[in-house]
């Protein structure tokens, strides 16, 4: 893939989008439009219990694909197939194909359709993870934010642009996975097998949170995710603390050291092959345009918590983090006058692209080593990689534009997200620019949790955006698309 051309710096003004404006309009309405259908729509998928965690559902996910997927393709005029996963049978996807001419470019829209467990006893009186229930601007139910409400938004604009302008003057290929919420186990086997039907020349994925509610967002990869243990066993039981009380290693004691070891109790990293080298100037000019997130009744942002001199933003979206999850050692609900025989921690690392992460668990017990920590065990888990595409790359100027235009006010620009999400299948594999562009509200909407919503007005908001993005792609698809004979998505 070409370098990205730095051609203009975010702080820049951003300029007009011209062509056939009122055709535009006419689309973004038609799209604003399809919100009841779209309602509608949602309705139907939330009450399909899609859980993929805990081995899945293949005929759950199967028939979410083929009777609610595959209907709305066949409208728009995609031609569509099943996508066995090889790795895990009740883990399908659905890949959907829109050729206009095998010569346009072509972009790859991605979201999925399973959800994490639904917790019914936990949701408040009156709701349902699986019936969607309205309440204000909120519409409730297990998938409305995460993520069967954001790719129905992408469809139905795809169709409002289609129905005005009569063509895109692009290909479309839809790839709808069914084990996100599982790691999205057998993704990268599925498009390996696939990458004929899914070459394109760039990827627009909706997943994820705003950066607030109000904030229509881009992000362009996500931070990478490498767990790890801590495992600390000295013998086969424990002892009494009062004989054996300096006499013998403590395992919890000798685990908290070892976790200091990596992390101190500020949250700064201790150890130097966990930290970034540097945060690279074009990462760094977007996370400072970043608003800091609006008070959405989350936790209060801890500002001396974490790397000194960085920003609550910066230490989220352009920085490494360590985190301790789980701690096991003893039995805290009934502690007795023992040295525990074991102790366990699990942490988590939170990458960002140009982290080392090979051999980290010889890395971790080296620095084990150097500070005279003994006994300790270190397994590393496989990481999933980081990914960002240059922000001064042409497609994201596009797309800063795009929406600008469509709403009046300029996007927040995450470098990378937070969190972690498939985007090395898609970046590292295929080769593509990726571009995400969220509709759903930030944390705050319990996308993982009981009474899980999302808002309506995000959702009229995206219905708007997508429709500019979809139509501008054909409209100035220089802009957009890489070109040239060897690209990617060409059709032979």
């Amino acid at each position: 893939m070409p370098s990205p051309d730095p051609a203009r710096e975010n702080s820049d003004p951003l300029p007009s989008v011209t062509g056939s404006e009122a055709s535009r309009e006419r689309a973004i309405e038609a799209s604003a439009d399809t919100y009841d259908a779209l309602v509608n729509l949602l309705r139907a998928r939330v009450a399909r219990r899609t859980e993929s965690q805990g081995g899945g559902h293949r005929d759950r996910a199967m028939a979410y694909l083929t009777e609610e997927i595959a209907p709305q393709l066949e409208e728009l005029g995609f031609s569509w197939r099943i996508a066995q996963n090889p790795v895990s049978a009740n883990h399908p996807a659905i890949i959907g194909r829109r050729v206009e001419d095998p010569q346009l470019p072509t972009v790859l829209v991605y979201g999925h359709g399973d959800v994490q467990f639904g917790h019914a006893d936990d949701w408040s009186e009156g709701r349902s993870p699986w019936h969607l229930s309205i309440e204000g601007d909120a519409l409730y139910g297990r998938g409305s934010a995460d993520n069967k409400g954001q790719h129905t938004v992408d469809l139905c604009a795809l169709g409002a642009v289609i129905g005005v302008r009569g063509k895109l003057a692009y290909n479309v290929t839809v790839l709808i996975e069914m084990g996100e919420e599982a790691g999205s186990v057998g993704l990268s086997e599925i498009v390996r097998e696939h990458a004929g039907d899914l070459a394109a020349d760039l990827f627009i994925g909706s997943d994820g949170p705003r950066l607030d509610a109000q904030a229509p967002t881009l992000f362009l990869g996500s931070r990478g995710a490498l767990g790890f243990e801590l495992v600390v066993e000295e013998r086969s039981g424990d002892l009494h603390s009062g004989n054996w009380g300096g006499r013998v290693r403590n395992p919890a004691t000798v685990l908290a050291a070892a976790i200091g070891a990596f992390v101190d109790g500020d949250g700064v990293i201790r150890a130097d092959f966990l930290r970034p080298s540097r945060i690279p100037d074009p990462v760094r000019r977007a996370v400072q345009a970043l608003p800091e997130p609006a008070d959405d009744g989350g936790p209060a942002v801890d500002r001396d918590w974490g790397e000194p001199g960085l920003s609550p933003n910066e230490r989220v979206f352009a920085w490494n983090t360590v985190e301790v999850l789980a701690l096991e050692a003893g039995d805290p609900a009934e502690p007795k006058n023992a040295i525990p025989a074991r102790a366990r921690a699990v942490l988590q690392l939170r990458y960002v692209v140009g982290t080392d992460v090979s051999d980290f668990a010889a890395k971790a017990e080296r620095v084990l080593r150097e500070r005279g920590i003994r006994g300790v065990t270190v397994r590393a888990h496989e990481p999933v990689p980081a990914t960002r595409l240059d922000p001064a790359a042409p497609v994201v100027r596009a797309a800063e534009v795009s929406i600008a235009e469509t709403v009046g006010r300029e996007p927040a620009v995450e470098p990378n997200l937070g969190g972690t999400i498939p985007n090395a299948v898609f970046a590292d594999q295929l080769g593509l620019p990726t571009v995400w562009i969220p509709h759903s509200p930030p944390p705050g909407s319990n996308q993982h949790a009981p009474d899980e919503h999302a808002l309506a007005s995000v959702l009229r908001e995206g219905l708007r955006i997508m429709a500019g993005v979809f139509w501008d792609m054909g409209e100035r698809p220089e802009q957009w698309f890489r070109t040239g004979p060897d690209r990617p998505g060409i059709r032979g």
